[in-house]
């Protein structure tokens, strides 16, 4: 019987490997209270049980679990600085072996605008973006590739024009060029191995969940999967008050580098 949410972090864990303990548990708790209610439940116990035997219940608390929300060129006065100042200093770094990873990618608007922005200064073949989610519905949905207006409205008129094609009044298709230099792949930040020898991690708008704790293992993880010279980006609601005890150096407001050694 299953009634305290500290056993029902255990069996999240055990059926999701999710670790409940690295979110902030107020926002938390919430979230899946609310949850609990959509699916006309009536406490932990049965929703566990409900987890445990209905793969769509299983998906659906995934996918509200972590907390979806994305847009293309999302704060666009940070994507003019990576569009001006950040991309060149990769391509005087890194030549034409770039290696882009958009940590907790969503739906797939970062990734997308990322190789947009990247397209207009090199090759597709001298960059790729390695796209990673937890949440296997978003993931497909990034494949797919179809996106609303509104989910675009921020979006540069240059790259809607080039890279989008209307499917009806209020949908838009990806242009399939734009998969080419991106690979989407489930992945979880807490739990999985981080890729090494980056040129630019993108982790926008996701850390804010996360307690301070985690927060903190997960800016020194980063850390280390830089190369030197490598820079982290992040989002508008995320601070790092301590990055130079970790090593950064601040290249701008939410653009962190690993200095060369």
């Amino acid at each position: 019987m299953i009634n305290d949410y500290e056993s029902f972090k255990k069996e999240v864990y055990n059926l999701t490997k999710i670790d409940l303990n690295a979110y902030k548990e107020k926002q938390m708790k919430r979230r899946i209270d609310t949850l609990i209610l959509r699916h006309r439940l009536t406490g932990y116990d049965s929703f566990v049980n409900s987890l445990r035997t209905d793969n769509d219940v299983l998906e659906d608390f995934v996918n509200y679990l972590t907390i979806n929300v994305s847009e293309f060129y999302r704060n666009p006065d940070q994507w003019e600085i990576l569009e001006r100042d950040v991309i060149p200093l990769l391509k005087k770094r890194f030549n034409s072996d770039i290696k882009v990873w958009s940590a907790a990618c969503s739906t797939g608007d970062e990734p997308y605008s990322l190789a947009m922005t990247f397209n207009k200064q090199m090759k597709p073949t001298d960059y790729s973006i390695y796209a990673t989610d937890i949440d296997k519905q978003v993931l497909d949905q990034a494949k797919n590739g179809v996106y609303s207006k509104k989910s675009i409205a921020l979006l540069p008129k240059e790259y809607a024009v080039k890279y989008l094609k209307p499917t009806t009044e209020q949908t838009f298709q990806i242009d399939p060029s734009l998969k080419k230099s991106i690979k989407f792949e489930r992945h979880n930040l807490l739990l999985d191995p981080f890729p090494k020898n980056l040129s630019l991690i993108v982790c926008r708008n996701v850390l804010i969940y996360f307690t301070e704790e985690v927060k903190e293992v997960l800016f020194e993880k980063f850390y280390e999967s830089l190369a030197p010279g490598g820079i982290l980006f992040l989002g508008a609601t995320e601070q790092m008050i301590n990055y130079k005890q970790i090593g950064y150096e601040r290249l701008a407001s939410f653009f962190f580098e690993k200095p060369f050694k």
